[in-house]
């Protein structure tokens, strides 16, 4: 059952100029702007590039991405990582929801779950009850895995209408240079924020001594000795190069990026970065 009153993206004027439906006017072209926005009448008309810019909807769809992937099924203090994506999810969804916004969400998983625009609190119910649900069993990990983000990736930016807001909830184990482009052309199409999930045995290894360490991304295990200091700081030292690494990726894609600690109990400052 749909709610009554039930509204879609762009069912609301805004003053805000921007990447919406409804044609406003036309500018000269600047350096750096969307060829695909071009006024060819305008430029044949006049000689001179010209831009045509769009009025911004006053409710825009807000799309949620959660990663319930292998990597996200680890945790040492509190939760998982995916509890805190669901956690996230829930704070942002019933946040939009409090504007009236448009809500829509795609989990990532083995099968990926994609669930429907909809309107309000039943929206944001049906997305927090979708990311809270237990995660099915891992698969044997697939050398293509890598190659699943980039269609994931392509999905989002054949699917979502330009101006969607996008926020990408994962721990972006997955991020490579091969990521980089696509996550470009959807950044110019859509306002994507990337919050990625942090362990803090990932930024400092605990000292437990000889322990076994499963990368359930690869299925690959090996021994390491936490009782040494030099071990500890190696790992350390590498997460913090792998972090920096993924963080570099996301501002040349022109992609916000911000770190939730997976024990972080009040999400209420996501607000006021979204």
């Amino acid at each position: 059952m749909r709610e009554v009153h039930d509204h879609h993206a762009g069912d609301w004027a805004s003053r805000w100029l921007g990447r919406g439906l409804d044609f406003e006017e036309s500018r000269l072209y600047s350096p750096g702007d969307d060829i695909r926005d071009m006024d060819w009448r305008t430029t044949a008309r006049t000689g001179r590039a010209h831009l045509k810019i769009y009025r911004e909807e006053r409710q825009p769809l807000v799309h949620l991405v959660v990663d319930r992937g292998a990597t996200l099924r680890f945790g040492t203090r509190r939760r998982l990582k995916v509890a805190q994506a669901a956690r996230v999810a829930a704070v942002l969804a019933f946040a939009s929801a409090g504007h009236n916004g448009v809500i829509g969400a795609t989990l990532w998983a083995g099968q990926d779950e994609p669930l429907p625009a909809r309107h309000g609190r039943l929206a944001a119910l049906g997305l927090i009850e979708a990311a809270a649900a237990p995660c099915p069993p891992l698969a044997d990990p697939a050398p293509t895995d890598a190659l699943r983000y980039v269609d994931r990736l392509a999905a989002l930016e054949a699917s979502l209408p330009r101006g969607t807001r996008l926020v990408l909830i994962s721990d972006f184990a997955w991020l490579a240079d091969a990521h980089e482009t696509q996550l470009a052309r959807l950044a110019a199409r859509c306002d994507v924020w990337a919050i990625q999930i942090v362990d803090a045995a990932e930024r400092a290894l605990p000292e437990m001594g000889a322990a076994c360490f499963h990368d359930m991304a690869s299925g690959q295990r090996v021994w390491l000795d936490t009782g040494e200091t030099a071990v500890r700081s190696a790992a350390r030292s590498a997460f913090a190069d792998h972090l920096a690494g993924q963080a570099a990726r996301l501002v040349r894609a022109g992609v916000r990026h911000q770190q939730v600690d997976s024990d972080a109990d009040d999400l209420v400052a996501l607000l006021a970065h979204g």
